[in-house]
């Protein structure tokens, strides 16, 4: 079983750090995509009082984070962040793991998420971890979501 790290619960205090993370670990698609991605336009201090959203830092400095909202029937992960200078460490996998590990805790039968099929390979990742995608549609004019879950 993957050792989860240390997270700590957002608050409101928190909603200016979680939009700074989000922005940057998303930036990169801006070109690709031709507009910011849906959760780089998110009102965090909403999402802080109305979803759980899980930080990760280490020596004081926001690393990730994941923000999920459970579901009577699953637990939905609204959100997944990474900071760029960190991502392809591993910790995107480690926050799926505390995801599946809430869900439980929350006697969810499913995690739930969706993404853009863009977005380097997201698809084939989330794959890769037990996910299977369930619709492709169109979410926002000219921009293709993928919707994905996986039964735990």
């Amino acid at each position: 079983m993957t050792r989860l790290p240390p997270l700590r619960r957002a608050t409101l205090a928190d909603a200016a750090a979680a939009r700074a993370l989000t922005r940057s670990a998303y930036a990169q698609w801006v070109p690709l995509i031709g507009r910011e991605p849906l959760p780089m336009r998110a009102d965090f201090e909403r999402a802080v009082a109305e979803h759980l959203i899980d930080l990760w830092e280490e020596e004081g400095e926001l690393v990730a984070l994941i923000e999920t909202i459970p579901q009577p029937d699953h637990l939905l992960i609204e959100n997944l962040a990474v900071r760029p200078d960190q991502q392809g460490r591993g910790r995107g996998v480690v926050l799926l793991h505390h995801a599946e590990a809430l869900a439980r805790s929350l006697s969810l039968p499913e995690l739930r998420l969706y993404t853009n099929p863009l977005f380097g390979g997201n698809v084939a990742f989330y794959g890769r971890r037990g996910f299977e995608e369930t619709e492709r549609k169109e979410v926002v004019p000219g921009g293709v979501t993928v919707f994905m879950r996986r039964s735990l």
